[in-house]
């Protein structure tokens, strides 16, 4: 915090929000953080790192899902011609385990943060951070487990989960 000050006090915003960001990503930072933090980042005109916040607030309220994630080669069935966008804007569907009463897969969506920022390419392996639509259908999973993505049949890659982390249910009195 010592740091975020300093930068503060030369007037270097961009700095000391990078300094509160990794602050924030260190420790279990909160929505209302999270919040200020892209209002800072988008008055200082910084999409990425506005875009990033937003992304942690979100985990902040519903949790955290990373994946180590091999993407088809693009000339393989169901592989990808483009590389996966980096900052969350990528929103596939995802086979993690459920059926329908058909007994065919029931697929769910998610955006997908590439760790590190980068794009990821057909047939590329990478660290990822997935923010479902619907995050309690995925408060089962656990690291170790292996999920399928979609961008239409067949599987376009394959994660295996290496944190799943939720936050507490809030308890209900009636």
């Amino acid at each position: 915090m010592a740091d975020a000050n300093e930068y503060l006090g030369h007037h270097d915003w961009r700095a000391a929000l990078d300094v509160l960001t990794e602050l924030g990503d260190a420790y279990a930072a909160e929505t209302p953080f999270w919040e200020l933090c892209a209002q800072a980042a988008q008055g200082m005109q910084l999409d990425s790192v506005e875009r990033w916040c937003h992304w942690r607030r979100f985990e902040a309220l519903h949790g955290v899902v990373r994946a180590d994630l091999q993407l088809v080669e693009a000339t393989a069935p169901g592989g990808r011609h483009t590389p996966i966008p980096g900052d969350g804007r990528l929103r596939p569907l995802w086979d993690i385990g459920d059926v329908t009463a058909a007994g065919s897969p029931d697929l769910y969506v998610a955006r997908i943060w590439i760790e590190g920022g980068s794009d990821l390419k057909p047939g590329e392996r990478g660290a990822v951070r997935l923010a479902p639509l619907s995050p309690e259908r995925w408060r089962r999973l656990t690291a170790g487990e292996v999920i399928r993505m979609h961008g239409r049949m067949p599987v376009a890659g394959t994660a295996t989960i290496t944190e799943a982390t939720f936050p507490q249910r809030l308890q209900t009195t009636t």
